[in-house]
């Protein structure tokens, strides 16, 4: 058998390299994020979660943007959650809010994006910073705007499946039961997402023209872009996302990146199939422009005002 070419070889440990790397950097935080997600969905009550809520919107709001502190879950578990949380009673725009700061706004991903930009602070507080400001932003326009009813199923046939299928009605061994199928299911959804990001990943650091991505990637639009197309495509779980974002330092302004670590988890390709299982198509779509809208001018306005003196 002939040996590889000198610079296929190369390339082919390069690419080797950075994916085991990125992959193996994640690992513990999508383990520590399932364990978390795990423990909530299946032993906080969401009629505990639906008391906490305040009745004043902009109180209520506000709670939700700070959901994802108290109980620890990625976008992979937040959509089932909420969709029981609607069910029994809690507001559209609440639940919505929970579902774009929950990912982001909790200690798992605050120690992940920390443990990734180690020497980069300003990336770990520019996150938390934008996430929570996008998710209230939004949220105060689907509360003002938002009239009709957005969901799929009808309220009372969603109740009554959550109450005859909810693991509070069940013993300590089907609870633990539950839980490592929930652990099983939820590592292999969000590892197979990983897989796919840091592949990606790999190879066009391995094989896309470094100049020429550098060339959009500093540019004041174009890598916000750019890094927000990533974001939605790739479609990784936010507590593996930021090692994903730490590869393309150098290559992509920082802003850009703060673009791919909060819009991720707010709108990606996964998520957009997970919530379209559960609202109409037409507030699916609207969200989604909002959120991009949102985003995009929050974290284009932060870097030119901010983030640039750091480059």
């Amino acid at each position: 058998m002939s040996s590889l070419p000198n610079g296929l070889a190369n390339d082919l440990l390069t690419f080797k390299t950075i994916f085991i790397s990125i992959f193996l950097e994640a690992l513990p935080f999508i383990l520590l994020g399932v364990l978390s997600s795990s423990l909530v969905q299946l032993f906080v009550s969401e009629k505990l979660i639906s008391r906490l809520v305040p009745r004043n919107p902009v109180l209520g709001i506000l709670f939700a943007c700070f959901f994802g502190v108290l109980f620890p879950i990625c976008e992979c578990g937040m959509v089932p959650v909420i969709r029981r949380l609607i069910a029994k009673g809690m507001p559209v725009y609440i639940a919505v809010v929970f579902i774009l700061s929950g990912p982001i706004l909790n200690p798992v991903v605050f120690f992940a994006t920390y443990t990734a930009f180690r020497s980069r602070p300003e990336v770990l507080y520019s996150r938390m910073g934008l996430a929570f400001l996008a998710a209230l932003i939004i949220g105060l326009i689907m509360y003002r705007f938002i009239r009709y009813q957005p969901l799929r199923w009808n309220l009372d046939s969603l109740y009554q499946e959550d109450e005859n299928r909810s693991v509070q009605h069940q013993g300590w061994t089907g609870k633990t039961t539950s839980l490592f199928m929930h652990m099983s299911n939820e590592f292999f959804e969000m590892s197979k997402y990983l897989t796919l990001g840091a592949l990606i990943t790999a190879l066009i650091h391995t094989f896309v023209n470094t100049g020429q991505l550098m060339a959009y990637g500093n540019g004041p639009l174009s890598s916000h872009l750019m890094m927000g197309a990533f974001a939605y495509i790739l479609s990784i779980c936010s507590t593996s996302d930021a090692f994903v974002a730490s590869s393309f330092t150098g290559t992509f302004a920082t802003g850009s990146l703060i673009t791919f670590l909060v819009l991720g988890p707010m709108l990606d390709f996964k998520g957009t199939l997970m919530l379209l299982s559960v609202f109409k198509t037409k507030f699916v779509m609207t969200l989604g422009a909002i959120i991009l809208i949102v985003v995009l001018t929050l974290s284009i306005g932060w870097d030119q005002l901010f983030l640039r003196s750091f480059s």
